[in-house]
């Protein structure tokens, strides 16, 4: 990585600029990173909220001074997945819509980020006055983890275990205990075990000190969880996913995005015991309105979350601490308009 100045990206019809007020460091960002799945130069961040600050013509009525919240990804609503509600696949979302400069991959750790058209369409939500840019840059990872909540068809009453709760982890928490679930959740870090004790969790679980397994069947009557999520990508949470799931259950993988990423599972465990396995990726348009309703009318305390807020010049340290969490780490959120602090 390294701090560059480049050109404020230039706009067209349609299309927006936007000064960037503040963008979360999101795992994905981390995983392209230092794996390098893509290849350089491209500027990332895509958890975004900022200020219009010029728009082209015909820009939806978007104008200088709106504060806004933004979806690098929109799906074309017409091919073949879009028709099955499989956004994520459509050729269309797989482009990346906002730019600060270079090939299109969010931009958001620049100051300034190009908004292209069909992202002004139907990817730009406004953020009403007195809801922080901390808190609207939310939006978008709030859709993701609801979607998989969605996916999993979870219903009051039942069991589910989160395996991770890093900041996307509690989300899924927050969503699980709003929708009525009994969670119990599962973190080695005991500050993000606390937290999620504050969330309404019905039980915690330290990995390195107690088996999962055994809170969860003893919680369960000895069936094991209705349904797993899988929210860290660390080595053998796959397989501890299935050894908590009951038969029948529902095991939802959400972390791992990377081709690098492989298991091994007992093929009886799926087939005979008749279990599914479910993959879920990226946001759903469909779910835009609830989770900007959910994340800027407050009814998510999205910023608990917050742990470090740090200007563009830092963010090395501010990737370094997202890859490598301390206890006092979760949600870190890039200032790219403020110097050194």
């Amino acid at each position: 990585m390294s701090l560059e100045s480049v050109p404020v990206p230039q706009i067209g019809p349609g299309e927006l600029l936007v000064r960037v007020e503040s963008c979360g460091i999101c795992h994905t960002d981390l995983k392209k990173i230092a794996w390098g799945l893509l290849p350089a130069p491209r500027i990332y961040g895509h958890e975004t909220a900022g200020v219009v600050v010029d728009a082209g013509r015909g820009a939806g009525g978007f104008r200088e001074g709106d504060r806004v919240a933004l979806f690098h990804h929109i799906p074309c609503r017409e091919c073949f997945y879009c028709r099955r509600r499989l956004y994520a696949q459509c050729p269309t979302y797989k482009k990346v819509g906002i730019t600060a400069g270079f090939e299109p991959a969010g931009g958001g750790f620049a100051q300034y980020v190009r908004v292209m058209d069909w992202i002004v369409r139907q990817g730009v939500v406004g953020v009403p006055p007195g809801v922080s840019p901390d808190r609207a840059c939310f939006v978008e990872p709030v859709n993701t983890c609801l979607k998989a909540v969605v996916k999993c068809e979870v219903q009051a009453g039942e069991s589910v275990a989160v395996l991770g709760q890093g900041p996307i982890g509690l989300l899924l928490t927050m969503l699980l205990v709003r929708s009525g679930a009994a969670v119990v959740a599962s973190d080695p870090l005991e500050g993000r075990r606390e937290l999620a004790k504050r969330l309404g969790v019905r039980q915690v679980v330290d990995p390195a000190v107690e088996s999962g397994e055994g809170v969860v069947r003893a919680w369960t009557d000895g069936r094991g969880a209705d349904v797993v999520v899988v929210a860290a990508a660390a080595p053998g949470l796959v397989e501890e996913a299935l050894r908590l799931s009951r038969p029948g259950a529902r095991i939802l993988l959400f972390a791992q995005t990377s081709q690098r990423e492989t298991f091994e599972l007992d093929g009886a465990a799926i087939c005979a015991q008749e279990r599914t396995l479910l993959g879920c990726y990226s946001a759903d348009v469909d779910l835009q309105e609830e989770s900007a309703r959910l994340v800027l009318d407050g009814e998510l305390p999205v910023e608990e979350l917050i742990s470090h807020r740090l200007p563009l010049d830092r963010i090395d340290e501010g990737i370094r601490l997202a890859t490598s969490p301390d206890n006092g780490t979760l949600k870190i959120i890039v200032h790219p308009q403020r110097g050194e602090s």
